[in-house]
């Protein structure tokens, strides 16, 4: 279960992003027309998030008149206005009596396609006073100021000189009120820096780590990419077999393009949805391959002879992803595993809490639930089309 309430910080100057910041707040920069917490806010509402308290100071004025109580989104929002000159902790301090017992704590200037739900079950089940977020920064996006250990945090180094730190934390900080013990009551700290070695201390510091990218208004190098996440074209995940053409029996593969049998109306489907504006991300396991049934080039020739069909009857399919690993071969890429998912929302900048997977295999529902994106199931009382026409309408 969800925390009611989220409480944002939203209340410094911005001062990287000075040139920008100098007449609005960090939180009010704008996105095709929109602000970025505004785009955080919808986020939240569409996790099962919709109380919101708002830490600010630094303009003000322009966060409130913007948003006003929420009620045109959909949400209640609150907010606490203190000194633009105070830090986290301070904001957070004078904030307390507007915060409820369990929270969760977000950044005005970061967004995340994360599953919630999940992270908050991993957080009641670890019975820890609070959790971290933690982007584990495989690829050097940025530099890291922590180690994990165990699903706990063990080290924090906000000045990220600490050698061996793998892992940056980015928000979503689901905690207990009672964290306020830790906080150093009058003074003007900032948060993290205060209060995440004492829970790292106390061993009351748990971590939910995630692979999947988060975007920023933190740094105006990273305002490139966010303008294309946040651009939103809607995508589909597309499984294949079982999907788009008839499954080869059990133990069996599609194994060249003879093979292939379309499934009812597939092409149709697809082609609806291209025509809507929706890109289409295929993503396939494809275990034959390391079985010695079919080669890479096999596979690719299926796929170009199954692309030209698709695009003759008017679709489109984007992308293809495909895991050619055994079984156990222990790669991250197979379902139910997320590389897939992963490797795709960073080449298109797929916000994958707003997208659907459709797959025919409860392995699909599995993937489709770490990816943290929704999920229809193809059977033999559904099809791609019925599935295309729940979307679409």
């Amino acid at each position: 279960m969800l925390p009611r309430q989220a409480v944002i910080l939203a209340g410094g100057r911005g001062t990287r992003l000075k040139e920008i910041t100098k007449d609005i707040p960090k939180p009010m920069v704008p996105f095709h027309g929109r602000p970025f917490l505004e785009y955080v806010l919808e986020y939240l509402k569409g996790q099962g998030i919709s109380e919101i308290l708002i830490l600010l100071g630094y303009l003000s004025e322009q966060v409130t008149e913007y948003f006003g109580d929420g009620s045109h989104l959909g949400m209640s929002i609150t907010y606490d206005i203190t000194a633009v000159e105070n830090d986290t902790g301070r904001r957070i301090e004078l904030a307390l009596p507007k915060i409820n017992e369990e929270f969760l704590l977000c950044y005005c200037d970061n967004y995340c396609p994360l599953p919630l739900k999940m992270m908050a079950a991993q957080w009641r089940s670890s019975g820890l006073d609070a959790q971290a977020t933690i982007y584990t920064n495989f690829d050097g996006y940025t530099k890291s100021n922590l180690r994990v250990e165990n699903n706990k945090v063990t080290v924090y180094d906000k000045t990220r000189t600490t050698p061996e730190l793998q892992g940056v934390e980015i928000g979503f900080l689901f905690a207990k009120k009672s964290i306020v013990r830790h906080f150093p009551i009058g003074e003007n700290q900032n948060f993290e820096r205060v209060v995440f070695p004492k829970l790292i201390e106390a061993g009351e510091l748990g971590a939910f780590q995630t692979e999947h990218r988060y975007y920023s208004v933190g740094k105006p190098e990273r305002l490139p990419l966010t303008e294309e996440f946040l651009r939103f074209t809607p995508t589909i995940f597309l499984d294949r077999d079982g999907v788009l053409n008839h499954k080869a029996p059990r133990g069996c593969y599609i194994e060249s393009w003879a093979d292939w049998t379309w499934a009812p109306r597939a092409q149709e489907a697809v082609a609806r949805l291209t025509q809507a504006g929706y890109r289409i991300l295929l993503i396939s396991n494809q275990a034959g391959i390391a079985r010695g049934c079919m080669t890479v080039k096999d596979v690719e020739a299926i796929h170009r002879n199954m692309c030209s069909e698709i695009e003759a009857t008017g679709g489109l399919i984007n992308a293809i992803y495909y895991c050619p690993h055994h079984w156990n071969d222990g790669c991250r890429c197979r379902k139910p595993d997320i590389g897939m998912f992963l490797q795709a929302s960073r080449d298109f900048h797929v916000d994958v809490s707003r997208t659907i997977f459709i797959g025919d295999d409860e392995r699909d529902g599995f993937a489709a639930e770490n990816a943290g994106c929704g999920f229809i199931r193809i059977d033999e009382t559904t099809s791609l089309w019925d599935a295309v026409t729940q979307i679409i309408g």
